[in-house]
């Protein structure tokens, strides 16, 4: 699970910094940004690809309070480390997985797991368990805490 990430530019940490809060709800939202920056729309959106497709983001889009757009869970699996990388990336496949990431763990790939109810989220870990025949938990939420996912750069 290793990314080749390039270094950012300056103004790279400035448009990570302007987009992780307060992601302006307008008709055209990267204007909005590429004004705040003294930038243009196409600087800003054409950044943010390249971004993502380097690795240095993997991930752009909106994050909500588990379970009240649809059902969500955390899921932990055994996986052997030979296989880490390749199991993590298939993972990573299925529509509903957010992102995984290591741990030092005999759990040691986490994933967040989404989906339209319960149901869904069932039949996707089912059809996890049964290609990969690892050890997998399945931890619903129990109680909620608010963590706040953006860092100054």
């Amino acid at each position: 699970m290793t990314a080749s990430v390039t270094a950012l530019s300056e103004l790279d940490i400035e448009l990570l910094n302007a987009v992780q809060r307060d992601f302006p709800l307008t008709s055209r939202p990267f204007q909005t940004i590429a004004e705040q920056l003294g930038r243009t729309e196409q600087d800003v959106v054409e950044r943010l690809q390249q971004l993502e497709a380097d690795g240095s983001i993997s991930r752009f889009g909106a994050v909500y309070r588990p379970n009240t757009v649809g059902a969500s869970t955390l899921v932990a699996m055994a996986v052997p480390e030979q296989d880490i990388d390749s199991v993590a990336a298939a993972i990573s496949m299925f529509s509903g997985v957010n992102h995984n990431y290591l741990r030092e763990n005999e759990f040691n790939l986490w994933f967040v797991l989404t989906g339209k109810d319960r149901p869904a989220l069932d039949k996707t870990l089912e059809s996890i368990e049964q290609r990969y025949r690892l050890p997998l938990l399945d931890l619903p939420l129990e109680e909620s805490f608010h963590i706040d996912l953006g860092f100054s750069l």
